[in-house]
């Protein structure tokens, strides 16, 4: 893997499938084992935690960002390799943009699609050229793509939109695009906060 870490954006709940918490344990099992950094939100419930103790017990390193006021509502996790607590959620983005060399999108919530389109923006806005893939479990982004292409069709963005992302249907596929990735450059991240 020549990848060091991956932003993991998901759902503090475990959601109504199971697939989701199936494909969340393969994810933090996957990357413990591959050595990649999982970077995340720092909570210790639903999919989120879910990833978290799946590296930890693979052997994995965790770095968890949550913002001081999440502290209690997301349940702290405290036995990740290394949490930062931020002052805002602009912080938490920012300190999750700036330790990651990828982003994964698992299924989750408003938190989730919030961090999924500011993520994109920033990449359309050419504040950064990290992929990003959206793992499409059961379907569950269907509704997300769908109001993306429908943005492109009423003239809202370009069909370069459609670029901005790759969609994989597992975490089997993620985990070879992942694999297949170039070396990040070393250039320095140009976000800092937005």
């Amino acid at each position: 893997m020549r990848i060091s870490s991956v932003a993991v954006f998901c759902g503090s709940r475990f959601g109504s499938r199971p697939e989701y918490a199936a494909q969340s344990r393969a994810l933090g099992t996957a990357l413990g084992q591959a050595g990649v950094r999982l970077v995340y939100g720092g909570g210790h419930v639903g999919l989120m935690g879910t990833v978290a103790d799946a590296t930890l017990a693979a052997g994995g390193t965790v770095t968890g960002v949550i913002p001081r006021f999440l502290h209690s509502r997301e349940i702290m996790h405290e036995g990740v390799t290394d949490l930062t607590v931020t002052d805002s959620m602009h912080d938490r983005k920012a300190r999750m943009f700036a330790c990651s060399d990828a982003f994964v999108v698992m299924p989750g919530g408003l938190g989730t699609f919030d961090e999924t389109i500011e993520i994109m923006t920033w990449r359309q806005l050419r504040q950064h050229d990290k992929p990003i893939y959206i793992v499409n479990i059961a379907g569950w982004a269907d509704p997300l793509l769908a109001m993306i292409d429908t943005c492109i069709e009423d003239g809202f963005a370009s069909p370069s939109a459609r670029d901005l992302f790759a969609v994989v249907p597992d975490v089997a596929t993620l985990m070879a695009a992942l694999a297949a990735l170039p070396a990040p450059s070393g250039v320095p991240d140009v976000v800092t906060t937005l």
